[in-house]
């Protein structure tokens, strides 16, 4: 894998509410903010902090299923709506399902590469909460091969999951993978309540681990998860700055306050095949593989992971596919605690997916932002102390059954 042929930062980034049940504000029968609302939040607020539009050089913006969800398409003409200093510059969208926020990233750092921009503006988002779950549900089928969705559950992706995990629970034990998946949910309810942006930020539940624990109900669900093994419906948006030495110097900030990438992998596999293996995520094993091989570390060098936990067994299945663990090993280093906020390498500090939200267009650039943060000390309560043996983060974002990957590598701006 090449290594990057020039220095690419990110910086000021910027996560609106990730709204649904769980947020106080919510009801789903009164109006809420649309999907114009969300992307000019989140973009004023990065433009803000780079010195306004006229720093900008190019736009992309992140997104799954607008044209479905919110019957909207024509993504890239809402970008001069943030700011009329952005009429008339390029703008692009990208779509891989729940991987559309990291494919923003990687389109932009490709841009700062082939130098046709110093600063990009990315943008991810989706308004979900426009019909009831099971319309939804057929909706969010479109990140899998739709000719095989009448063959699935109802609730087509928590199907496909639930099957992953089954098979864990059968190769591996069951007793003790819904220890850690009980674990994962505590740590991802608790991180949350530490950031007020996320949607389970009000979460007031004292029993965290007894709702985690309620027995599996295939009658009204799925047969291998509950509903606190899954993400959320949400809205909501993120933004950030790409940009490069030159578009930093421009935006008058220290390399200090941004995060260099140094690493960057993508990997995308057959949409129309099974998986090769239930119990690995194989394809993400091999995206953050590459972003570490391109960033010339190890797995031990890495201080703290956002992974694209939209199921618990997915969360826990991503350590294994990182490396932190061997494959049926992720429980135990879950259930050791390394992977809490206090342990050897804290994983999704503001919740993650399953805590924060799952806006699916904004969770790659909501990884990066909440990297960002933790990196540059800007965390605020949901900060983690990074050890100088393990400097670098890492983003891992999935889009579908892992079918499209991004993962990226930071390290603090020197």
């Amino acid at each position: 894998m090449k290594a990057l042929r020039k220095k690419v930062y990110m910086v000021a980034g910027y996560n609106t509410v990730s709204m649904g049940t769980g947020r106080k504000e919510f009801h789903p029968k009164k109006p809420r903010p649309d999907l114009e609302h969300y992307i000019k939040e989140a973009g004023q607020a990065t433009l803000k902090m780079i010195g306004g539009a006229e720093n900008v050089d190019e736009g992309v913006i992140g997104n799954f299923m607008a044209s479905r969800f919110n019957k909207q398409a024509n993504l890239p003409a809402f970008l001069p709506m943030i700011d009329e200093g952005l009429k008339y510059k390029p703008a692009i969208s990208v779509e891989g399902a729940c991987a559309s926020g990291g494919l923003a990233l990687a389109s932009g750092i490709k841009s700062i590469l082939a130098e046709t921009a110093d600063v990009v503006l990315a943008v991810g988002f989706e308004v979900q909460n426009t019909m009831k779950a099971m319309y939804g549900a057929d909706v969010l089928a479109g990140a899998g091969w739709m000719k095989t969705r009448k063959e699935g559950h109802a609730y087509f992706f928590p199907g496909v999951f639930s099957n992953r995990a089954g098979a864990y629970y059968e190769k591996f034990g069951k007793e003790k993978t819904r220890e850690a998946m009980a674990k994962w949910y505590c740590n991802a309810i608790e991180n949350a309540r530490l950031c007020e942006t996320a949607q389970e930020f009000h979460n007031k539940n004292k029993d965290l681990e007894g709702t985690a624990k309620m027995p599996l109900n295939p009658k009204k669900f799925v047969d291998h998860l509950n509903y606190s093994d899954c993400s959320k419906v949400s809205d909501g948006a993120s933004a950030i700055a790409i940009v490069s030495e030159e578009g930093l110097k421009n935006v008058g900030i220290d390399p200090k306050d941004a995060v260099e990438v140094v690493g960057i992998g993508q990997a995308a596999s057959d949409i129309t095949k099974e998986p090769e293996n239930m119990t690995c995520l194989t394809t993400m094993k091999a995206a953050a593989a590459k972003a570490m091989e391109m960033a010339g570390i190890t797995v031990d060098q890495i201080g703290t992971v956002e992974v694209h936990d939209c199921f618990s067994i997915a969360g826990i299945m991503g350590a294994e596919a990182i490396g932190f663990a061997e494959e049926g090993k992720g429980v135990d280093f879950v259930l050791e605690g390394h992977t809490s906020r206090c342990g050897k390498v804290p994983f999704n500090t503001t919740g993650g997916l399953i805590g924060w939200g799952h806006p699916t267009g904004a969770t790659g650039v909501h990884q990066a932002v909440t990297i960002w943060e933790q990196l540059t000390g800007k965390a605020g309560d949901a900060q983690i102390e990074m050890k100088e043996d393990r400097p670098y983060g890492m983003t891992v974002n999935m889009g579908g059954d892992d079918k499209s990957l991004v993962a990226i590598v930071y390290k603090r701006g020197e």
